[in-house]
């Protein structure tokens, strides 16, 4: 058998069980009451972020030459996936993991050296990504910031939104138009990825608005006005970055779905012992049906989405195309812990809207995977477009 096919076999029952088991004692120590505090301030988690970096856990997809751990794109699905298991988030931390990708794809090596070890070790953090606009949104390819090169450096105008942890990281992906929409073949052409130091631009040409949500997000409104960043910043060709994000996508993608499956883990335990333990009318409420048989579904449903984050995850680390698979698996997974979640919140009846029993915090933290990074209407017209042949929705 090929080496290949070694790598996309999926490994059956609990992978990487070190992992697991040395994530959860890192989550040990940041019980429901930090998180609750967190929420309560919308306060970024550095705490905790530090503690998974000084484990080598945010580094565990840097090859080791650049001070990581150099771990498949699986370990860390399983990281994150065990982090939301365990009842805490890892939104505050998993850009860490999939951004990097582009530059380690597509940088040069001395791009590499510069910026990978720091990250590795949590000198350097890059977890933020500038990408969407309050005019496009999901349609990058209609994006408005423009980069003009003048001599030595790019001249940067524009504005990204949603463009989360931008206030708690050191550098920035950014995507911009350095050749004008009306001036290329393709409507993916002309787009180029280039990093931002931001410990150098705040101030300078770039300002960063914080926007209040529901959940503990940490995003932000990036403002950038004539702001100057050196050419060498420049990943891989000019014109090509649109190219350059996508497998980051992909990895994005397989991270975030595994987070839901973390999620629907921990709704599923926590819907278990509650209808097991609560009584009404002298018997378990997960005696009745009516409770008993969602609840039994949404397991089903979670354990069948994570066969296809195993299966994205398998032909993205075998350096094969998993565009269908790894939307497909963000779809299947983030639909899978909401229908959990909502009947979590069911379950609970009005306990669940009681703070203290974290559910409803987590409820609102579940949700936002169903719209972000990618609308489930947007992974649909895909596979409907590219995978089924189906004429262009859109």
């Amino acid at each position: 058998m090929s080496s290949d096919s070694n790598m996309t076999m999926l490994e059956l029952g609990r992978d990487h069980g070190d992992i697991r088991d040395g994530v959860r004692k890192v989550c040990e120590d940041y019980p429901a009451e930090y998180w609750r505090g967190q929420d309560e301030i919308s306060e970024y988690p550095h705490a905790f972020v530090d503690a998974m970096t000084e484990a080598g856990y945010l580094g565990a997809l840097i090859p080791e030459e650049y001070g990581g751990a150099g771990l498949p794109i699986r370990a860390g699905s399983v990281i994150l996936e065990e982090i939301h298991a365990a009842g805490c988030s890892a939104a505050a931390c998993h850009a860490q993991m999939y951004i990097m990708g582009t530059l380690l794809r597509h940088g040069n090596e001395e791009q590499k050296r510069k910026y990978l070890p720091g990250i590795a070790s949590g000198d350097l953090r890059l977890q933020a990504f500038g990408v969407s606009e309050p005019t496009s949104g999901t349609d990058t390819t209609s994006l408005k910031t423009r980069a003009v090169r003048q001599g030595d450096h790019y001249v940067i105008n524009g504005q990204k939104i949603w463009t989360s942890r931008a206030k708690q990281s050191d550098l920035m992906l950014l995507l911009a138009r350095t050749t004008p929409a009306d001036e290329v073949a393709k409507r993916t052409d002309g787009l180029s990825t280039i990093i931002v130091d931001l410990r150098e631009a705040k101030g300078n040409g770039l300002e960063i608005q914080s926007i209040p949500t529901m959940i503990n997000h940490n995003t932000n409104s990036v403002f950038m006005d004539d702001l100057k960043v050196p050419v060498e910043n420049l990943i891989g060709e000019e014109g090509k970055g649109f190219r350059y994000i996508l497998d980051g996508m992909n990895a994005e993608r397989v991270l975030v779905a595994s987070e839901s499956i973390g999620d629907g883990r921990w709704f599923t335990e926590k819907a278990v012992a509650y209808a097991s333990d609560r009584e009404v009318f002298g018997a378990p409420i997960g005696a009745n049906q009516g409770i008993q048989f969602p609840i039994a579904r949404n397991y089903a449903s979670i354990k069948a989405a994570e066969l296809m984050v195993r299966q994205a995850a398998a032909l993205f680390d075998a350096g094969q195309p998993c565009g269908a698979e790894a939307n497909m698996a963000k779809m299947l997974a983030s639909e899978a812990a909401w229908a959990a979640a909502d009947d979590c919140m069911q379950t609970f009846g009005g306990f669940a809207f009681a703070k203290e029993y974290d559910i409803e915090r987590k409820w609102r933290e579940a949700r936002l995977y169903r719209t972000a990074p990618i609308s489930t209407n947007l992974i649909l017209a895909f596979l409907g477009q590219h995978v089924l042949g189906m004429p262009r929705s859109y």
